[in-house]
């Protein structure tokens, strides 16, 4: 039996919407001052974090994996061990992410459970314990 359901990415709205997606987080973190501290871990130039995401996003949520076709498997935590990840730093990114979203005019169910996972895979890559 093939299923038949949609994928996230293409409740999401495919290619073209991703990438606005994608382009709307990272102006939010290049401008709006609830990311001061997130927008410092990035380099100066954001195009090469804005294609990462986008490919890394396409694979995630069920479109191309492109992402690992180029770099192979994301290793998420790894990747991000060489930046100090609090509660304050996730919390900025899921500010930007969660504008981002409310954006997109995406179905509710759709958008809650976006929200959730990215929400999970933000609070996963802590890495700087506090308190």
């Amino acid at each position: 039996m093939i299923n038949s359901a949609p994928t996230l990415y293409e409740l999401i709205g495919g290619e073209r919407a991703l990438r606005k997606l994608v382009e709307r987080f990272y102006d939010l973190i290049d401008s709006a001052p609830e990311a001061v501290q997130i927008r410092a871990l990035h380099p100066k130039s954001l195009k090469q974090s804005r294609e990462k995401f986008f490919m890394f996003l396409s694979g995630w949520s069920g479109g191309p994996a492109l992402y690992m076709e180029k770099y192979g498997h994301p290793r998420l935590r790894m990747r991000h061990v060489p930046f100090s990840i609090g509660e304050l730093e996730r919390d900025q990114w899921l500010w930007c992410m969660n504008k981002a979203l409310d954006e997109m005019q995406l179905d509710a169910p759709v958008l809650g459970h976006l929200k959730a996972r990215l929400a999970d895979a933000a609070d996963f890559l802590r890495n700087r314990k506090e308190g």
